[in-house]
C-alpha cells in the first residue's frame, strides 16, 4: 500500500479571525490526525512543508490581514520553504473566484464547511470517521470553544455572515455533548459556547429554543468547571436560561450581549429587530435576576444614520449602563450586505475613529472604577499562563483573549488550568494585580 507523503512531512494550520474559525481548524486537525498525519498550530508559516491558512473575511481589516498572510506564505513557497499551500475559511468562501484569479500561486482554495473536501484533496481516507466528538485542541487546552450552531438567519444591515456561513443550523445536542465530554477528558476546564446567534439555538432542530436544555446537560459533565456564553442576540433573548444560570455554579455569571447601538434611528438602519427601550429593559431584567452579573457588549460607531445626536445617545447609554466589559468597532462598509447595497458610507473615517475613542475613554473610566472596587477582595481565578515574575489568570467575569486579566504574584508553582484563590492588591484600567492567598492549595481552587 502506497504511503501518503504527508505522514512524514505533516501539516501546519494557521488560523485567523474569530474563535469559530479555531473550532473549524480543530475539527479539521482531528480528521487529519485520524489519518496519522502530524498536525501543528504554528504562527511560523514555514514550520512544516504543508500549510493550511484558515482565513477571515468578515470586515476590511480582517480581510487585509488574511491576504497579507497568504502573500507571506507565497513568498515562503517561492523560496522552497513550503511545498503545498491551501487556503480555506471565510475569505475564500466569499471571494474564491477573485482569489483564484488574483493569487493563483495557492495550490487550492476551500470555503467553510469543506472538511470532507480537504481530506479528499490530500488523498486521505474518508472512512476514518470520528465517533467520539474528537478535536485537536490549540494550546492552552484548559479552555476551549464549543460552536453550537453555524450561520445566521438574522439580516443585520452591516453583517456578511449569512452570505458567508449560510442559514442558522444548530448542532444536535447529543453531538455537542460528545464533543464536550471529549474535551473534558483532555483536561479542558472552561467551556465557552459560541455561535453567530446563541439565542436561536435549537429552533431549526427542535422547534423551540433549546439553549437551556443544552446548558443543563453540559453542567453534568465531570471536569468542566466553568461554562461561558458568548453572542446572545438581544432580540428574542431566551429568558429561560436565566434560572439555569442562577441555579448552576458551573455557569459563569457572564453574558455577551452585543447590542451594537441604542439609538432607535440607528437600530432601525441596522435592521436589528429591537429598540433602545427593549434593550434597556432586557439589561435591567438581567441585572436584577442574576446577581453579580458581568455583562459584555460590543458597539458599532459610524453606521449610516448615526449623526451627532444618535452618537450622543450612545455615549449617554454607555455612561448609564456601565457595562463591565465593552468593545467598539467602527462601521465597515461591506459589499453584498444590505448596508453596502442600500446605504452610503456617509460618516467619514476620521469621525468614526474619533467616536470610537470617545466611547473607549468613557469605558476606561468605568472599568477603572470597577477595578478599584475590587481591591481587598478575595476571589478565585483560573490560571492561563506563566509570565516573568508571576502568572496570568482570569476571573469568572473574563473571557480569554478579549477581556481583563489578573497578574498573580506567587512563590508557589501554579499550573495553567488550575483554580486559585487570590487577594486583589492593585489595578489599572483593564487588569488586576493579586497575590495568592496564604495557605491555599493552587490545585483545589473553586469558582466562588
Amino acid at each position: 500500500m502506497k504511503t501518503n507523503p504527508l505522514r512524514s512531512s505533516g501539516i501546519n494550520i494557521v488560523t485567523l479571525g474569530c474563535a469559530k474559525n479555531i473550532v473549524d481548524s480543530e475539527h479539521l486537525a482531528a480528521r487529519l490526525r485520524a489519518n496519522q498525519i502530524h498536525v501543528q498550530y504554528d504562527a511560523d508559516l514555514d514550520a512544516l512543508p504543508n500549510l493550511i491558512i484558515n482565513t477571515c473575511g468578515f470586515i476590511n481589516d480582517a480581510k487585509q490581514e488574511s491576504i497579507d498572510v497568504i502573500l507571506r506564505a507565497i513568498r515562503a513557497k517561492e523560496q522552497g520553504k513550503i511545498r503545498r499551500l491551501v487556503v480555506m475559511g471565510c475569505l475564500s468562501e466569499r471571494y474564491r473566484k477573485e482569489l483564484e484569479q488574483e493569487i493563483p500561486e495557492v495550490d487550492e482554495y476551500f470555503g467553510v464547511n469543506n472538511v470532507t473536501d480537504i481530506i479528499r484533496y490530500f488523498g486521505l481516507d474518508l472512512q476514518r470517521e470520528l465517533t467520539g466528538g474528537e478535536r485537536y485542541l490549540h494550546n492552552p487546552a484548559h479552555y476551549a470553544w464549543l460552536k453550537i450552531s453555524e450561520g445566521c438567519d438574522r439580516r443585520c444591515a452591516f453583517c456578511a455572515i449569512p452570505a458567508i456561513r449560510g442559514k442558522h443550523t444548530s448542532v444536535p445536542i447529543e453531538n455537542l455533548l460528545k464533543e464536550a465530554r471529549f474535551m473534558a477528558s483532555e483536561g479542558m476546564k472552561e467551556l465557552i459556547l459560541i455561535a453567530q446567534d446563541l439565542s436561536s439555538y435549537g429552533v431549526d432542530l427542535y422547534g423551540r429554543k433549546e439553549l437551556p436544555a443544552l446548558l443543563e446537560k453540559l453542567t453534568e459533565i465531570d471536569g468542566i468547571q466553568w461554562i461561558r456564553l458568548h453572542y446572545l442576540y438581544p432580540a428574542g433573548f431566551p429568558k429561560r436560561i436565566v434560572p439555569v444560570i442562577r441555579n448552576h455554579e458551573k455557569i459563569c455569571r457572564y453574558l455577551d450581549l452585543p447590542v451594537q447601538h441604542i439609538s432607535d434611528t440607528v437600530l432601525r438602519r441596522m435592521r436589528r429587530g429591537t429598540s433602545g427601550k427593549a434593550i434597556r429593559n432586557l439589561i435591567g431584567y438581567l441585572r436584577h435576576e442574576i446577581p453579580d452579573l458581568t455583562l459584555r457588549t460590543t458597539l458599532i460607531v459610524g453606521h449610516p444614520g448615526e449623526g451627532e445626536k444618535e452618537f450622543s445617545e450612545l455615549e449617554a447609554f454607555v455612561r448609564e449602563v456601565r457595562f463591565e466589559r465593552l468593545g467598539v468597532f467602527s462601521y465597515s462598509h461591506e459589499e453584498g450586505t444590505y448596508g453596502g447595497i442600500h446605504y452610503a458610507d456617509e460618516v467619514p473615517g476620521e469621525v468614526k475613529q474619533e467616536r470610537l475613542q470617545r466611547i473607549m475613554e468613557i469605558q476606561r473610566d468605568i472599568s477603572t472604577e470597577k477595578n478599584q472596587a475590587m481591591i481587598g477582595k478575595k476571589i478565585t481565578v483560573l490560571i492561563d499562563r506563566k509570565e516573568e515574575n508571576g502568572y496570568i489568570g482570569r476571573t469568572a467575569g473574563d473571557s480569554p483573549e478579549i477581556d481583563n486579566e489578573v497578574f498573580v504574584v506567587s512563590e508557589q508553582k501554579l499550573m495553567p488550568g488550575s483554580f486559585v484563590p487570590v487577594l486583589i492588591t492593585g489595578e489599572d484600567a483593564y487588569d488586576l494585580e493579586a497575590v495568592l492567598v496564604d495557605g491555599s492549595n493552587p490545585l483545589q481552587g473553586r469558582r466562588r
